[in-house]
């Protein structure tokens, strides 16, 4: 499974990157936010910083919501570096817009879907990636991991290609039971990442390791 982080702050990312084990990154307009960066030019910079630092995909999204302003978004997004995935939401227009950049070799990650039929659609329009959220479903008391589960079938029922993105991690229980599913990338934020590495008995197995060598020296 690939590990994606979910967010725009840089330090974040190189600390992920450094850890050996990011493939890639997802952002939005409202991270991008939140870490102060506005307007359309510095955006578009700060997404050729994420690509300088990462080596694979990075997932930047459209504003527009009609076709032809995702299109026109969408193509200007691809062209600023080769790992940009032009990230679309999943509306009548997005589907229409994913077909158009399949069509055209461009790759795309359509997002906020939240049902087995959206994905569906998704991958029917050539969709390099789908971001089902599982986290904001666990909010409205829905199982998040059900929809990967069945996306994951009707994926593999058909052969798509399309990869299984699982968007809106909010934990590493969720990241572990992806990968029992089959998610083929999970997306979180870096803490998610790091719970991976957090267990008592390791602490308690290293703290023993340093004890009993200081005894012998």
């Amino acid at each position: 499974m690939k590990f994606f982080i979910d967010t725009a702050n840089l330090d974040q990312i190189r600390e992920a990157q450094a850890l050996g084990v990011l493939d890639g990154v997802t952002t939005n307009p409202s991270l991008m936010a939140k870490e102060g960066i506005t307007g359309k030019n510095n955006i578009l910079k700060h997404y050729v910083d994420i690509c300088n630092i990462v080596d694979g995909d990075v997932s930047a999204e459209v504003i527009a919501t009609d076709f032809e302003g995702m299109v026109k978004e969408g193509e200007e997004l691809a062209e600023l570096h080769e790992q940009i995935v032009v990230k679309i939401p999943l509306t009548k227009d997005g589907i229409k817009a994913c077909k158009y950049f399949s069509d055209n070799g461009i790759k795309t990650n359509v997002t906020l879907v939240f049902s087995a039929g959206q994905a569906l659609l998704a991958a029917k329009a050539g969709a390099t990636y789908v971001s089902p959220f599982i986290g904001r479903l666990d909010d409205i008391s829905t199982d998040g991991l059900n929809l990967i589960d069945e996306i994951r079938m009707i994926y593999d029922n058909y052969a798509f290609d399309t990869q299984i993105l699982a968007a809106s991690v909010r934990h590493t229980m969720h990241i572990v039971n992806c990968a029992k599913i089959g998610a083929d990338v999970m997306t979180g934020p870096l803490s998610s990442i790091l719970g991976l590495l957090k267990h008592p008995l390791t602490d308690s197995g290293l703290e023993q390791f340093l004890a009993d060598y200081k005894k012998g020296n």
